[in-house]
């Protein structure tokens, strides 16, 4: 009989240096109540764990390994145990010497953390890590507990949207399969069905009505607020975040799941700080809980259907049929994907047409053939993510060439991929298929050449236009519904005040546009961030002068 503590996930130390492992022993004690902590001296007899651990059905959480090993070094044992466990986190032991190898481990094992030796005081130089390491894999971690469970048909648009909605709050779910279900996951079931802990059952619900049962729709009653921002993603969490750290009352409205179009990224690498990249998910994770520290009440999903000026106060309608006031709003509401202009390729979205890279279709397609659509970051990003689970992945690109709209450092990951194959010049014409995608007509654009290729995935990355139309004429925009703020407003556009309008002001005084949505933005993450806290800056300004 396998006990409780014998099946808590496992933190695997291994230094062949014997008081260095006995002094790493020691300090990881503090994490005992949650884990095992496992450690041997050789490389090998860590591998025998790791197996041993696998056929259990255990979990390595965290595997903390020295690089200077006469057996083998601590890299080359990383790269064996990521085939084991994926998604344990992986740290290094170097010396002073070694942080170039770290540095290379990076990209070759997806190294998530070096320490330099000696880490004393762990308080100050190992816990902080370990800490911020196991909370990130634990908000991943998927315990086999009889938590959610979702049935349906793989892939019905319907199952599908509440698949992508659990996985983007992080919900740990279990999907079971119409096909194969028994009891009461069939009887007298509408599909798709959601089983609670609890017993509760819910039949077709919707996002709203998920969200509220689960907890993820927390009350908000208060009619008025310092500032309403509209829109979840990197931009409105950093407002929100410097917004309600300097003392305003401050309110998110979302009309999915905070993140944003970032927050589906499987990866991102060139954002500031995290040298071995981070998930959208992550990064989303760790700024709603740094926005909910400082006090900001995040209200999702709901929508922003129309903004109206009240005096000196702004007016906020809400889908959920409630007015918000405002001193000032920020509107941060991003992007949406362009749909893909193909015959018959509506029929199939949720159906093997998915928009941004789903995560929660990551394990459906496991060990199949994935094709991407797009030539620009988010596009090469999804296709390294997929290559990892997916036996083959195909990139479309319409253009001539990679180098034109992404970044090197993912242009040069791509090629190396075996598992990748890259078509230029390429467009999908048709999409075809009975309950699902089939098959894909594809068009050559140098020669003109049509096909028609088997395929059951595809994500689509092809541009975007900003979620802007619920504003109507409330605030200026251009011709393609971005917003024009400050110098780029016409100088007769209906603005009333003495002043002229601020940097990321429109021509509401005290609506302010940020991010994405914001006509001349630069579409990075760390650009709408960098916005972001400019905004609310500016609204601090703007209730100064008021």
């Amino acid at each position: 009989m396998v006990t409780a503590k014998q099946s808590a996930p496992a933190l695997l130390v291994v230094d062949d240096d014997p008081t260095v492992l006995s002094a790493l022993r020691r300090d990881l004690g503090r994490y005992r109540d949650r884990y095992r902590v496992l450690a041997t001296g050789t490389p090998r007899a860590a591998l025998g764990i790791l197996d041993t651990l696998r056929e259990r059905g255990s979990e390595a959480a965290l595997l903390l390994v020295d690089q200077r090993m006469p057996e083998m070094t601590g890299t080359e044992f990383l790269g064996h145990a990521r085939e084991r466990f994926p998604a344990a986190k992986k740290v290094l032991l170097t010396a002073y010497a070694d942080t170039s190898v770290a540095i290379t481990a990076i990209n070759e094992v997806r190294l998530d953390h070096y320490l330099v030796k000696p880490w004393e005081p762990p308080e100050e130089r190992l816990y902080p890590v370990l800490d911020d390491l196991l909370a990130s894999w634990e908000a991943a971690y998927c315990p086999p507990y009889g938590g959610i469970r979702l049935v349906g048909h793989p892939f019905a648009p319907a199952t599908h949207r509440l698949r992508d909605f659990l996985t983007r709050h992080q919900q740990p779910f279990r999907f079971v399969d119409v096909t194969t279900a028994r009891g009461d996951d069939v009887e007298g079931a509408a599909w798709p069905l959601v089983h609670l802990p609890d017993g509760t059952r819910l039949s077709q619900p919707t996002h709203r009505e998920l969200a509220e049962v689960l907890g993820l729709a927390p009350a908000v009653d208060r009619p008025h607020y310092d500032t309403v921002i509209v829109g979840g993603g990197p931009t409105g969490l950093a407002a929100a975040v410097y917004g309600s750290s300097e003392g305003l009352s401050t309110l998110l409205v979302d009309a999915y799941v905070p993140g944003g179009q970032a927050g589906t990224s499987s990866r991102i690498e060139n954002y500031l700080g995290f040298p071995a990249g981070v998930s959208g998910a992550e990064l989303t994770r760790r700024a709603v809980a740094q926005a909910r520290r400082f006090g900001t009440d995040i209200l999702a999903p709901v929508s922003a259907v129309a903004l109206r000026a009240a005096g000196r106060a702004r007016v906020l309608c809400l889908s959920d049929g409630r007015e918000v006031t405002a001193g000032a709003v920020l509107l941060a509401t991003g992007l949406a994907y362009q749909r893909l202009e193909a015959a018959g390729a509506e029929r199939f979205e949720g159906a093997g047409i998915y928009y941004g890279a789903t995560t929660s279709e990551t394990t459906t397609c496991a060990q199949g053939h994935a094709w991407i659509v797009g030539g620009a970051n988010s596009a090469g990003q999804a296709a390294l993510h997929f290559a990892e689970h997916a036996s083959r992945v195909t990139l479309l690109v319409r253009g001539s060439s990679l180098e034109a709209s992404m970044s090197r450092y993912l242009v040069d990951e791509i090629r190396r991929h075996p598992a990748i194959d890259v078509r230029l010049d390429t467009t999908v014409v048709a999409a075809d298929g009975d309950d699902r995608l089939r098959r894909l007509t594809l068009c050559d654009r140098r020669t003109g050449r049509v096909s028609t290729e088997d395929a059951e995935y595809l994500f689509t990355f092809i541009g975007a236009r900003p979620r802007t139309e619920w504003l109507a004429d409330a605030v200026s925009r251009d011709g393609h519904g971005f917003l024009l703020t400050g110098p780029d407003l016409p100088s007769d556009d209906n603005w009333d005040l003495p002043r002229r309008p601020f940097l990321l002001e429109t021509n509401m005084p005290g609506v302010f546009a940020a991010g994405d949505a914001r006509a001349g933005s630069v579409k990075r993450i760390a650009s709408g961030v960098g916005e972001g806290a400019m905004a609310a800056s500016l609204i601090h300004r703007y209730r100064a002068e008021s």
